[in-house]
């Protein structure tokens, strides 16, 4: 396991209540999100090369989809994430190079990883596009970007207005995770050589949650 000694790039701000609980609350409640998105990360996530980069891995729900002896460079800022993020690595035996950077800014050469994964992340990243434009760079060509996010739901339906009702107290809870952002069109317009793209439904109780998208992005 390793640890990145370069300090975290400009771009996140580490708040210890905020950061506290959603490493709590990702914990606790992992389980269940995975149950519903089981089907959709088994898809996009098979045949995982044996370096992965993950962005914003949180707590390490992904890493039961990783190979044993596989190894996961994982950029997550948020440090209240980590000792659970370590811990979780251990059991699943995927040796860990934790980089605390932002997702803008990986510090990754240019076209050096097969392949990139995010879960849930592209919703809190300060800058969507530049995330993107991040994730191109440092893949090689025919690399794959393989995603699961939630997005925005269809302008004038009940669960955008309550996206947008509750957008604010969302944000400020899980650290700037906006329910508005309309992802697959960033995707589309981000410049890989193909997109493969699904857009789906879950039914759970977080509403707001619940219009999602799944798929694979190839360099």
């Amino acid at each position: 396991m390793t640890d990145s000694p370069m300090p975290p790039a400009p771009g996140f701000e580490v708040h210890g209540a905020r950061g506290r609980f959603n490493a709590a609350f990702f914990s606790v409640m992992g389980p269940y999100i995975e149950w519903n998105l089981r089907g959709h990360k088994r898809r996009v996530f098979a045949g995982l090369p044996q370096t992965v980069v993950e962005v914003g891995p949180g707590v390490g729900a992904n890493l039961r989809h990783l190979p044993r002896g596989s190894t996961l460079v994982a950029i997550e800022p948020n440090i209240h994430m980590h000792a659970r993020l370590r811990a979780a690595a251990e059991r699943r035996g995927v040796h860990l190079d934790l980089r605390d950077r932002v997702a803008e800014h990986t510090e990754l050469p240019d076209r050096s990883v097969d392949g990139v994964i995010s879960s849930l992340v592209l919703c809190s990243v300060t800058d969507p596009a530049a995330v993107l434009a991040e994730i191109r760079r440092i893949l090689r060509p025919g690399g794959t970007f393989r995603f699961v996010e939630h997005v925005a739901a269809p302008a004038g339906t009940p669960t955008r207005f309550l996206q947008r009702a509750l957008r604010r107290p969302w944000a400020w809870t899980f650290e700037g995770c906006s329910c508005e952002r309309d992802l697959a069109g960033q995707l589309r317009t981000a410049g890989f050589a193909r997109l493969d793209i699904e857009l789906y439904r879950l039914h759970t109780p977080f509403i707001p949650f619940n219009t999602q998208i799944a798929g694979i992005a190839h360099a």
